[in-house]
Order: structure tokens, then C-alpha cells, then sequence
């Protein structure tokens, strides 16, 4: 499942991914923050077993302060842990690896495959 605690988790993971990233553009951005998707029902088991997918808002850039849409497009593990009701921060890629998240710095869109 996620909560609070998965946001917050997620948020320090994505600043470690920027530090690594190829990317001169995004190395020297950083994340300020991750929210919860505004309505509950968008990340129920059964919304999410459905579309395989959360989106989110993370706050990214060189200050941090850009609202980007997050998207975590969940693998064949991260679905079964979280139709449990299990923790899924054990998903979330190793960062070091390279194409581990995708990110369009025009339209503010950040993506991250889970396991």
C-alpha cells in the first residue's frame, strides 16, 4: 500500500535517482515532495489492479518547486504485494541502473517502473 510514509520514502529515492542520472539536465534536480493522489479511490487495490498505475504529484526541479505528475506503472511483483496490502518500497527500482525512470522535463511528467 501506499501512504504517507511510502511519499515520503519515494521522495529521498527520486532525489538519489536525479544525483545518478545520466542526465546533466535532471542531476541537478531534486524532489521537495510527493503527494498522494488527490482522491482515494485512485489508488484502491481495485483502481489500481485495474490500470496497474499510480499517478501522483512530486514537487521536482532545481529548487524543487515544480509540480510534475508522477507515475508509478507497477510490475508483476509491485501488483501483487500491493492487492496484499503489503509495503511495495522494495519495488522501487535500483536507481544506479540505467532507464530506471523516464522524465519530460517540457511537460512535467516523471514515470518510475516498479518491479
Amino acid at each position: 500500500m501506499i501512504d504517507q510514509n511510502f511519499c515520503e520514502f519515494l521522495e529521498y529515492e527520486i532525489c538519489d535517482a536525479f544525483a545518478v542520472s545520466d542526465n546533466e539536465q535532471v542531476k541537478v534536480f531534486w524532489c521537495d515532495g510527493v503527494l498522494l493522489p488527490t482522491f482515494e479511490n485512485h489508488y484502491s487495490q481495485k483502481f489500481v489492479n485495474d490500470n496497474r498505475k499510480i499517478t501522483m504529484t512530486a514537487f521536482v526541479g532545481k529548487k524543487g518547486e515544480d509540480e510534475y505528475e508522477l507515475t508509478l506503472n507497477l510490475g508483476c511483483r509491485a501488483l501483487r504485494k500491493y492487492a496484499g496490502g503489503l509495503d511495495i518500497s522494495d519495488c522501487i527500482p535500483d536507481f544506479k541502473k540505467p532507464h530506471s525512470f523516464d522524465i519530460d522535463i517540457a511537460k512535467k511528467k516523471l514515470i518510475i517502473r516498479l518491479a
